[in-house]
């Protein structure tokens, strides 16, 4: 196992700590630390982060760090004393580096990770999802124990049913909704039933393009502004599309209510389907979230959802809210047996919902990520105020708008910053426009112009503050300061 951590009370700079091989984590810490004052890396009287600071940035107990610190003390490597935190020793003879066999460098990892689409693992709420565990263990039924069920585990579509009914307006019973492995496992199942071609945001995750193409579906672009996606450019010849309605993914919009009409109305006049990729639906920072475009027509759409935004993506648990003609095939084309979602974490992701604790979770990551975009809109206001950031306060994401001609060279910027952050360039569809054929205008973003796609949900908290730093370090010079969007604020009260 690898784990690294970002401590910035090290030096006052970042450290990465290597914790390799398995085993007991005591030990693999003391090893890391023993090998950085070895090194030279800590020289003597270097203060080490607070135990609790190390312990959340490397995601392990608390009492683990403190025994490894208090055995290093033990042994000379560390000095503690009352009120100066625990330091390297100091010694009389300098230490000398360790000089190893020569062995090729291994690439870098990134000292910074803004890169969107992952949550941050520290908060994944153990103990919640431990007594739902539990609990749902001690409550299966035999047949839980055995050959898993193509359409998953009816407790947790039942729980779904509720949950998606409540939160997101889905129309839907549990007979509609086939567990997967992911989105992306339903979009392989969808390819492989629905055929193609389909339309797609001219704006989107490369790996569902990628995907789809594997499975010999080809897809072509569909123009994206600040309404979202241009669905009257949607033809009887595309077999379906794929959209992203709550928060166009990346640019940040919500599909503006006409269209969520208009392509309710492509799909009944053609026969076609509307995917609707929730990726994040439930994370809206200044309202309420809007409802799926799913509750418009359940038998012309399909909305496909996961846990992992919002617990982990390592559940490896999604879903699909299916048309009735659509169940069966998919079904099928699953195989006689589940081979992908684990019936014990199905179960325990019942028990979550139906407990109350998903609710629970979701408004926790809610707060945090609200919280961390308005540090990344204030940042860019105090330091870099002439680059905006564009689209709705949701997600875990938002994207910086860029002056012209800027955005490789502020990724090439970042990365000697050690952070890793992309480009929107990078989610931009093959087939569509060249950027240098853009005429939006700079009052909001439209497609093709420069911008950073910064996922603000993955630092552990102690990080962050940094990885902002570094990014305002990177960003262009520019002119005349941009429009600031305001904090987002809590959304309202829910009508009684």
């Amino acid at each position: 196992m690898n784990s690294w951590v970002n401590s910035a009370e090290i030096l006052g700079s970042d450290l990465p700590l290597e914790l390799s091989g398995t085993g007991n984590r005591r030990a693999l810490l003391m090893d890391a630390l023993r090998e950085a004052v070895r090194s030279g890396r800590l020289a003597p009287g270097t203060r080490l982060p607070p135990y609790r600071s190390l312990a959340a940035d490397l995601g392990l107990a608390r009492n683990t760090v403190a025994d490894a610190y208090a055995e290093l003390v033990a042994e000379g490597w560390l000095a503690a004393r009352q009120g100066s935190g625990t330091r390297v020793a100091e010694r009389a003879v300098p230490v000398t580096p360790v000089h190893r066999p020569r062995t090729p460098e291994r690439v870098a990892r990134p000292v910074h990770d803004l890169v969107q689409g992952q949550p941050d693992p520290s908060v994944f709420p153990r103990t919640a999802w431990l007594a739902s565990a539990r609990r749902a263990l001690a409550a299966a039924p035999d047949d839980a124990f055995g050959p898993g069920d193509p359409h998953g585990r009816p407790e947790l579509r039942r729980a779904l049913a509720g949950y998606l009914a409540r939160v997101r307006g889905v129309r839907a019973s549990p007979e509609r909704i086939v567990l997967c492995s992911g989105a992306a496992h339903g979009l392989r199942l969808l390819a492989d039933v629905v055929g193609g071609p389909w339309a797609a945001e001219e704006y989107g995750l490369p790996f569902h393009r990628e995907l789809l193409a594997s499975h010999g579906v080809g897809t072509r672009p569909l123009g994206v502004d600040e309404d979202g996606a241009r669905v009257d450019g949607l033809t009887r010849h595309d077999r379906a599309v794929l959209l992203t309605p709550a928060h166009q993914f990346p640019t940040g919009g919500p599909l503006h209510p006409a269209r969520r009409a208009a392509v309710v109305d492509w799909a009944r006049a053609t026969g076609g389907l509307v995917v609707e990729d929730d990726y994040d639906g439930e994370f809206r920072y200044d309202r309420q979230p809007v409802g799926a475009v799913q509750g418009l027509d359940p038998e012309h759409v399909v909305l496909v959802g996961s846990v992992s935004k919002s617990l982990s993506p390592a559940l490896r648990i999604g879903w699909m809210v299916l048309p009735q003609r659509l169940v069966g095939p998919v079904v099928a084309a699953k195989g006689e047996r589940e081979q992908f979602s684990s019936a014990t974490e199905q179960l325990t992701l019942a028990d979550f919902v139906e407990s109350g604790a998903y609710d629970k979770q979701v408004r926790r990551m809610r707060q945090r990520h609200r919280r961390r975009r308005d540090q990344l809109v204030a940042a860019l206001h105090a330091r870099a105020p002439h680059v905006r950031v564009t689209g709705i306060a949701a997600g875990l994401h938002a994207v910086l708008e860029l002056p012209p001609c800027t955005e490789r060279s502020a990724v090439r910027a970042a990365a000697w910053q050690g952070l890793a952050v992309e480009g929107l360039g990078d989610y931009l569809h093959p087939g569509a426009e060249s950027p240098s054929r853009s005429t939006g205008t700079a009052a909001s973003l439209v497609p093709h112009r420069d911008g950073l796609v910064v996922g603000y949900a993955t630092p552990a908290e102690a990080a962050y503050p940094e990885a902002l730093d570094a990014l305002c370090r990177s960003l262009p010079p520019g002119g005349p300061p941009a429009a600031t969007p305001a904090p987002a604020s809590p959304p309202p009260p829910a009508a009684p």
